[in-house]
């Protein structure tokens, strides 16, 4: 199942990466980058939610998409945020914290795969909402304007991020204290 609909939505948003970094090297006004980079990331961000519902109801998940969709996500969130802190438009401390944090919980998630305690690290509901608010914060910073003439997305953006930071550390704790009984049962 390398090549089913689902995959090649997950496979869109890494292909997406270098086109959201790219506007902005583009000559354009900044005001237009901000605009596409925001719509192309919305639009690509979507995809995991829509990938995931396409699976199921094709009844074309596979081994490898439960791989690749989160691998894209982190992709997407990463290269984002990078861009967003060359941009001086989010914190370099909440860029690390998130990338930080992912980094962090791929590898405990792949050792708890490796000790078969995969169900103690398995997605909860705390990282579904920190990634929720890492998906509207990040458009928010790239678009840095007025939304409908009355929403200033960088001042939204920025609490959105640091909210997003905040539960990007509560998560990780989350998981570290599932996984740490297992990984102790495990070294005796």
């Amino acid at each position: 199942m390398f090549l089913t609909i689902p995959t090649v939505m997950t496979w869109t948003r890494i292909v997406a990466i270098p086109l959201i970094v790219g506007i902005f090297y583009l000559d354009m006004t900044p005001a237009s980058q901000n605009l596409i980079a925001t719509v192309m990331f919305v639009v690509f961000a979507a995809t995991d939610w829509l990938d995931g519902f396409l699976a199921r109801k094709l009844n074309q998940t596979s081994s490898f998409g439960a791989f690749l969709d989160p691998v894209a996500d982190k992709f997407l969130v990463c290269a984002a945020l990078l861009v967003l802190v060359h941009l001086r438009r989010a914190d370099v401390f909440v860029a690390l914290i998130i990338i930080g944090r992912e980094i962090a919980i791929s590898a405990l998630r792949e050792w708890m795969a490796l000790i078969g305690a995969t169900k103690s690290v398995a997605v909860h509901m705390l990282g579904k909402i920190k990634t929720t608010v890492q998906m509207i914060a990040i458009p928010f910073l790239l678009f840095d304007g007025i939304l409908f003439g009355v929403i200033n997305t960088n001042v939204w953006g920025t609490w959105l991020i640091w909210l997003s930071a905040i539960l990007t550390v509560w998560s990780m704790a989350y998981y570290l204290k599932k996984a740490i009984p297992e990984i102790r049962a495990r070294a005796k």
